[in-house]
């Protein structure tokens, strides 16, 4: 279960970060983030905030791959505490998703956000 949860993640990951880039390469889906605040391209200083959510999203990416054992012989601080801050990062994502007043942004990334909440509490627990 855990190499299934490892590798659910890294999916989620790169989808993310696909729309995260595109986002911050102008494309026009605002509408998918921000509680679809911005219908198209989005104001530069949010442009440069998709590409730290990239860098956050991958080091995320790292503590669930330990945490999962995907990478083998990391420190149980990386499993142990920091997959805590994931569960709980994701666990408020999950309701602010949920609870857009985007509907593309709450049916895109609803669903997604509350079954990976799900899988890392397993995870962690």
């Amino acid at each position: 279960m855990n190499t299934f949860i490892g590798i659910y993640f890294l999916i989620v990951a790169i989808f993310v970060s696909a729309l995260q880039i595109a986002l911050a390469l102008k494309a026009p889906l605002g509408s998918y983030t921000m509680g679809g605040r911005y219908e198209g391209v989005l104001p530069k200083p949010l442009r440069i905030a998709a590409i730290m959510q990239v860098v956050i999203l991958w080091i995320f990416v790292y503590i669930v791959s330990a945490s999962s054992e995907l990478i083998k012989n990391q420190p149980a601080f990386v499993s142990h505490v920091l997959l805590w801050f994931v569960v709980v990062f994701f666990f408020f994502g999950t309701i602010m998703n949920l609870t857009s007043k985007s509907k593309k942004e709450r049916n895109l990334f609803g669903p997604i956000n509350l079954i990976t909440f799900v899988l890392l509490l397993i995870l962690a627990i």
